[in-house]
């Protein structure tokens, strides 16, 4: 595995930092916290304690008295059925006093260069298992919302985002993702794609013609960016994610990343690297921070977003295009305040608004904590079906290197032999009904070749077969 570790996407509580005899007081001091900083409010449900205790790898009963002294201190409560919620009255963000009523905006998430598949396994990364969507839940969910909205609001609603969603999403991003925004400080748009399109076109206004990008990075990303008027000028990363001095040496003044889980080496920014990045942020234009699969996660503690740190000077997005579904087009952009005007200009000139009922859908399956349970199911899955191909890719290409396993929905091989042709190997493939992408077409600058394979969409045996076809061509470079 890449790393070791164990933590929960709430609050980004990370277990292993505790002192091995203080974990209770550990706990209660890590919730107090979040509910005086407001990333908790009133009604926010804690997770159930046999839930958080799993995520923790603790024992249940640290969890369950760490819930009784916050409740003893008159800061949570519980009733039959309802789950621990927030009680206490938290600290308010300062109000913005901007943001007038409207209107006065892998990762590959584009169409990318497709090869023909029959009947074969579409091993393409970035497919998330469709067949998960939970359709009975959004279907309840969608006929309380038409039966309770009314009329008015099914008209053109707020470019920004139907209140009640940016409402929702405000907390969760704060608990799960480390956020400090307000309602009035997201936009939703439709996907993290949208949200690059309107800062890009927003960077090409303000005189900027390149961004750099990461490399290897998405293709489809930078697809997008140059299709906006973007020179994309590409920058190594290694183990440690984006080399910030060779970001240093170019003259950009804008950057697109994937920090959390880099697509496709599945690294995470390492923490000095993050330093440095945020110093060179200070005086560049925009950094486009895309969180890409942070949902998704088996074997390391959670990582907070970049956007925390820098919120004048990064945008950060994301969407539920992989932890629901691609066709529903929700997301989000949170970008700096002093772009947000213009950015929800763009987006009314643009749509007029994203489409209300999903987003009063999704509202509610966050405000309920379902949105959270089905991610938790999601991720089980995915991380079954990770254990299937990583062991038979192991087997099958015993001098491969095997990367970017700990989280996301993909994996990257990378070949032994340099000589290799990575798109020669992805054809063979194909033939063989077998579709991954070969390393080679999201990078700009010379490497290693290798083949980038999802392992969402299909159950572990359909994973174990493809490994071996996989193994074979790499292996003879003959299928």
């Amino acid at each position: 595995m890449d790393q070791d570790g164990s933590g929960a996407d709430f609050l980004l509580l990370d277990a292993t930092r505790a002192p091995a005899r203080g974990l209770t007081d550990w706990l209660v001091d890590a919730l107090r916290t979040a509910i005086d900083d407001g990333r908790l409010g009133p009604g926010a449900r804690l997770p159930a304690s046999r839930a958080l205790a799993a995520d923790l790898a603790v024992s249940r009963g640290v969890v369950v008295e760490a819930y009784r002294r916050l409740t003893d201190e008159g800061l949570v409560g519980g009733r039959s059925g309802g789950g621990t919620t927030v009680l206490h009255q938290p600290v308010r963000l300062p109000p913005s006093g901007r943001h007038p009523a409207a209107p006065s905006a892998g990762p590959p998430r584009l169409p990318r260069p497709r090869l023909p598949l029959g009947d074969g396994v579409d091993l393409s990364p970035g497919v998330p298992d469709l067949s998960a969507f939970p359709r009975n839940l959004w279907l309840r969910t969608e006929r309380a919302v038409l039966t309770e909205t009314p009329p008015d609001e099914l008209g053109y609603g707020d470019p920004r985002g139907h209140p009640r969603l940016r409402a929702a999403l405000a907390p969760w991003l704060a608990r799960t993702r480390g956020l400090r925004a307000g309602p009035d400080d997201i936009v939703i748009v439709s996907g993290v794609a949208q949200a690059m399109a309107l800062l890009a076109q927003q960077l090409h206004r303000d005189g900027v013609g390149s961004i750099a990008v990461e490399d290897p990075g998405s293709r489809g990303a930078v697809d997008e960016l140059e299709y906006w008027g973007l020179t994309a000028v590409p920058v190594p990363v290694d183990d440690d994610g984006i080399q910030v001095d060779a970001l240093a040496d170019t003259d950009v003044r804008a950057t697109f990343l994937t920090p959390a889980h880099q697509f496709p080496t599945g690294v995470v920014l390492a923490p000095h690297r993050r330093r440095d990045l945020l110093e060179w942020a200070a005086d560049a234009e925009l950094v486009i921070e895309d969180d890409y699969d942070a949902e998704y996660r088996y074997d390391r503690a959670p990582v907070a977003a970049l956007h925390a740190g820098a919120p004048d000077r990064i945008a950060y997005a994301g969407s539920t295009s992989k932890s629901l579904a691609p066709a529903l087009r929700l997301g989000w952009l949170v970008p700096p305040r002093t772009r947000y005007d213009d950015l929800v200009a763009a987006k009314h000139a643009s749509d007029l608004g994203s489409p209300t009922v999903p987003q009063l859908v999704l509202a509610r399956l966050l405000e309920s904590g379902e949105y959270d349970r089905h991610v938790r199911l999601v991720r089980a899955r995915h991380r079954a079906r990770r254990d299937a191909l990583l062991g038979s890719l192991v087997d099958a290409l015993p001098g491969a290197s095997v990367t970017g396993v700990a989280a996301g929905l993909h994996v990257l091989v990378t070949l032994p032999d340099s000589d290799v042709d990575d798109t020669v190997v992805a054809d063979e493939l194909r033939d063989a009904g077998v579709l991954v992408h070969p390393l080679s077409w999201h990078r700009r600058l010379p490497g290693p070749p290798g083949l980038v394979i999802g392992y969402a969409a299909h159950p572990p045996d359909r994973l174990r077969a493809a490994a071996a076809t996989i193994g074979r061509a790499a292996r003879r470079g003959e299928v």
